[in-house]
């Protein structure tokens, strides 16, 4: 599916290469995940739904009224055909149900609120997403521009070899080697070229796009989110859309159990009727009809005992789940703000390592060129050098994109940056 995905943006890109990529802040890419995202869409027409189901439960609340208007033709062998004219208005409204229709209407009500808090859920992980594949092709551009930057250090340093080496002071092996290093350096230049294909495929699905299109980000690796000291994440799980979305399904079990219970009662119905019926059109004999009508089902083979069980075990259910979700909640908080302490701390050591390794291979390149210093020597602190650089690289977005993560922990949805 990956290749597959590549190969429709290559195709796209080989349609439209007259345009320029398209440069997206990451305030651009919020904004159009907010409009266009196909998961947040989804979620508020759940919200929808909710909204006329609990409509559809209310209106039994109200009178009930239908109409009719009927023809019929009779006879019989003994006598000839007759025609029967009708029509009517006849309504009803509930008087009493155990206040079953009331706690269903409830019941609706909170349908409402999960939705509602579900649309929030769905926006703290799209945020996440968006903001890991943002990070990503941003880290990708980088490494871009940092394997070029490694490339033509090689190749300086490969001409470096090559002179020594024609001069008698450097042997074969060592030329041979930096040719392999700068080999290796150009394979890295293209391989992150795809990485950068890759990388826009991913974000134009986040942003909801369908049309495969050349992207490119404008940002930094700086963290926005500063503070240092540890919260309280039990407050902080208190405000979590996840946990509201658990106590709004307890909510609706828990009405759903008043409910069935509500089935042990009797239904209670005012009805009235009128209306006119004859042999010709227009019918001229009048009648009408009002009364109360209660019904109470005498035996259902244990239909609503079952279903009181079944609505008991439901709420039991979402308790625990509640329960267990609070704890979840709680627990990731802790580990995310850990990871997150620690990737920001990370990132501070391994620009002490990239201090480092700059200034010593600036020292081994000079120590190398007058001949100080071997080959076997200087090759191993330029490497060293590659790797911290790759590394700083790959911390600074881990840091990123933990950050995401701790922002989407804290219940953050994508109008954190409003």
């Amino acid at each position: 599916m990956r290749y597959f995905l590549i190969f429709l943006f290559f195709f796209s890109f080989s349609t439209n290469k007259s345009g320029a990529e398209e440069l997206l802040t990451w305030k651009d890419c919020v904004r159009e995940a907010k409009e266009n995202h196909p998961e947040l869409v989804s979620s508020g027409e759940g919200i929808n739904q909710a909204k006329a189901s609990k409509e559809i439960s209310a209106s039994n609340l109200l009178p009930q009224f239908s109409s009719d208007l009927s023809k019929s033709t009779s006879g019989g062998s003994s006598q000839g055909e007759t025609d029967t004219y009708s029509y009517g208005i006849s309504g009803s409204q509930l008087l009493f149900d155990g206040f079953k229709t009331r706690y269903n209407v409830d019941a609706a009500s909170e349908n409402i609120k999960s939705a509602e808090y579900f649309l929030l859920v769905t926006s703290t992980n799209v945020r996440l997403r968006l903001r890991t594949a943002f990070v990503n092709l941003l880290r990708a551009q980088e490494l871009l521009n940092l394997t070029e930057d490694i490339s033509g250090r090689r190749k300086q340093n490969l001409e470096l070899v090559k002179l020594r080496y024609e001069a008698g002071r450097e042997h074969k092996g060592s030329l041979l080697t930096a040719q392999a290093n700068l080999a290796q350096a150009e394979y890295e230049v293209l391989q992150a070229k795809r990485n950068i294909s890759l990388a826009q495929v991913q974000l134009l699905k986040e942003l909801g796009r369908t049309e495969l299109t050349p992207i490119k980000v404008s940002g930094d690796f700086e963290i926005r989110y500063t503070a240092r000291d540890k919260p309280d994440f039990e407050v902080l799980s208190d405000a979590n859309p996840f946990l509201h979305e658990l106590i709004a399904i307890k909510e609706v079990t828990r009405f759903g159990l008043k409910s069935a219970r509500a089935d042990f009662f009797p239904q209670v119905y005012a009805s009235a009727s009128a209306g006119s019926s004859a042999s010709d059109w227009p019918p001229d004999t009048d009648s009408w009809s009002a009364g109360v009508k209660l019904s109470f089902p005498l035996f259902e083979g244990g239909r609503r005992t079952a279903e009181v069980d079944r609505n008991k075990a439901n709420f039991k259910q979402a308790e625990a789940d509640e329960k267990n979700g609070r704890s979840n909640v709680i627990l990731t908080l802790e580990e995310t703000w850990a990871e997150f302490q620690n990737a920001i701390d990370r990132v501070g050591v391994q620009m002490k390592f990239l201090e480092a390794g700059e200034e010593r291979a600036k020292i081994a390149q000079a120590q190398y060129s007058t001949g100080l210093i071997s080959f076997d020597n200087w090759t191993i602190i330029e490497d060293d050098l590659v790797r911290v650089k790759k590394s700083f690289l790959d911390t600074q977005a881990n840091a990123l994109v933990s950050e995401a993560g701790w922002i989407q922990a804290e219940g953050e949805t994508l109008d954190y940056e409003d």
